[in-house]
């Protein structure tokens, strides 16, 4: 996967407590997506996890003080946020926070994060503290003092806490931080934008245990809802029957059949910049639904027929609207890939359609897609659904 990180230098500062622990797996995870981390420690930190341990994750040596003389001219501190991308404090501490707010420049981080260039080296938080401690007045009002000073904070998660509680202010878990950093990164490119995206299958009943369904997983609409989520657009996703996780920031709708996507989609379609057609609705929905389950005839020897209704073109339909959105079709053939999905591209009366071969993507976590629209195709090779996501997005936002 190629992640936004790729090639970015993130300065990971830990302060004090249990969480330090799971910050193993989120340098871990950082260096896998192709960034660079230079981690610094306080003295609270070292009390749970130790810079012998954070350095091999890393592959750097971890700073400890601000009077750490490996620096030529002394000044860790400068020379540390110039070189960041991005400055991460987690865990954060409520004593931390509170140094932040405050400006204070008593300990490594706190000096660091007051040196840097703003502009240029933002500041992400992620706190992590017992649940009385972040609900307590005084860290309320040092959370928004450092985000009207604009930092962002990231989190926290609410759960089981190492002391014995559950509630607020447990530290989000490594992977999700790293999700939380991925989409800060990514170029808001979409920002005042809203998307309505469709994904995943339509189930149409046949009776009350049985219908008519397809292959269609959901994951390549669910990675585009993330991709431009990401990019900073406003998404709407309805989804059919799929069992995925609803991407960050993205308000989810879900529908069983292709009537009630209709319904969901055209009312809301003409408020949009973009709709994005990547479910897989079905063509066709028996006429009747039965109101209890078809028994098999005992002996008999012929199955039972079942009268079919057409159902409404979804994009098709948005496409006639009086002001449509920029329409973008999904195509999913098993043969003359360009050939069909251009067909059905001036068919339905959009501008850019994103052909793939459906029996060797349905279910994936990898597919290849060709774009194509009046002026020609243009492929983007095999590669995980996500990576593909932000290309197709970023190509999207272009057109916008």
């Amino acid at each position: 996967m190629t992640s936004p990180l790729q090639g970015k230098h993130i300065l990971l500062a830990m302060t004090g407590g249990i969480a330090g622990y799971k910050i193993a797996e989120l340098t871990r995870l950082f260096v896998k997506g192709g960034a660079t981390v230079q981690v610094m420690m306080t003295e609270a930190a070292e009390q749970f996890i130790t810079a012998v341990t954070m350095q091999a994750l890393s592959g750097r040596a971890v700073y400890t003080s601000q009077w750490d003389a490996r620096p030529g001219n002394n000044m860790a501190h400068i020379n540390l946020s110039r070189e960041a991308d991005v400055m991460l404090v987690a865990p954060a501490s409520a004593d931390a926070i509170a140094a932040l707010a405050q400006g204070r420049a008593d300990d490594l981080v706190s000096l660091t994060a007051l040196a840097r260039r703003i502009h240029e080296c933002p500041l992400l938080v992620v706190p992590a503290m017992n649940r009385e401690m972040w609900a307590h007045p005084a860290t309320q009002r040092n959370v928004a003092q450092i985000q009207a000073d604009g930092a962002t904070v990231i989190g926290p998660a609410s759960g089981d806490q190492a002391c014995g509680e559950t509630g607020d202010g447990r530290m989000l878990e490594a992977q999700e931080i790293f999700d939380e950093v991925e989409a800060f990164m990514v170029p808001k490119t979409l920002r005042g934008k809203k998307l309505l995206i469709t994904a995943g299958p339509t189930f149409e009943a046949i009776d009350p245990v049985r219908g008519i369904t397809n292959h269609s997983s959901g994951k390549m609409g669910f990675a585009i809802a993330r991709a431009a989520a990401e990019a900073g657009a406003e998404v709407t996703l309805v989804s059919g029957p799929v069992h995925l996780p609803t991407p960050r920031g993205v308000q989810r709708i879900d529908v069983q059949s292709a009537q009630q996507m209709a319904d969901t989609v055209l009312p809301l379609a003409s408020h949009q910049h973009a709709f994005i057609a990547s479910a897989a609705v079905a063509d066709w929905r028996p006429t009747q639904t039965h109101q209890h389950k078809m028994k098999k005839v005992e002996g008999g020897a012929t199955a039972p027929t079942l009268a079919m209704t057409e159902n409404l073109d979804i994009l098709a339909a948005v496409a006639k609207l009086p002001q449509p959105p920029y329409c973008v079709g999904f195509a999913a053939e098993s043969e003359k890939l360009a050939e069909h999905a251009d067909a059905k591209r001036r068919r339905k009366g959009i501008p850019l359609i994103v052909a793939n071969l459906g029996p060797a993507t349905f279910g994936r976590d990898d597919n290849a897609l060709l774009l194509i629209d009046e002026h020609g195709q243009r492929e983007l090779p095999r590669a995980d659904k996500l990576s593909l996501a932000r290309e197709l997005v970023a190509d999207i936002a272009k057109r916008l």
